[in-house]
């Protein structure tokens, strides 16, 4: 089993660690994103690996006849909605739309990132630092993790936190 205090890695580390073209799309994408480390990156690849997989899946099983492809038809129009929700993808959106997903789709709904792209920040170095030190909201409640996914009616609800005196 494990021990129940110990997190477990939610990333998988490429198979090639030393590929040029993947070290400068990855160093790009954090400087970009403002990313702490590659792992932020490869968690939030994992993520959409999961999900174009169960897409894939899903796609080969909708044609079959009879049970199995109603099954499949509702379980993919649960995944749509689930990355609607998100705000990953848009209304009346196909199983081909979830497999033409990249990974800066998800970079761009997390909070660090709206709060840069709303303007409460200058940069996004600074849009970070605002966050984890207590000084972002979403829907009244504090968030001090920037890599928080913003569901696509809380990003309305993203903003500076007044602080109370005691």
């Amino acid at each position: 089993m494990g021990d129940p205090k110990k997190n477990r890695k939610c990333y998988v580390a490429p198979v090639r660690p030393w590929d040029r073209h993947r070290l400068e799309r990855d160093n790009q994408l954090v400087i970009a994103y403002g990313l702490r480390n590659k792992r932020e990156l490869w968690r939030f690849q994992n993520i959409l690996r999961k999900y174009r997989r169960v897409a894939r899946d899903l796609l080969g099983k909708i044609n079959l006849p009879g049970k199995e492809g109603e099954i499949a038809k509702a379980k993919a129009q649960a995944v749509i909605k689930k990355l609607q929700k998100y705000g990953v993808l848009q209304e009346n959106s196909t199983l081909d739309d979830v497999l033409g997903l990249s990974v800066e789709n998800f970079l761009e709904r997390r909070l660090q990132t709206i709060v840069f792209r709303q303007g409460l920040a200058k940069t996004i170095k600074q849009a970070r630092q605002m966050i984890v030190h207590g000084h972002i909201e979403v829907d009244g409640r504090k968030v001090t993790s920037p890599s928080f996914i913003v569901l696509k009616d809380l990003e309305k609800k993203v903003g500076v936190r007044v602080k109370e005196n005691a």
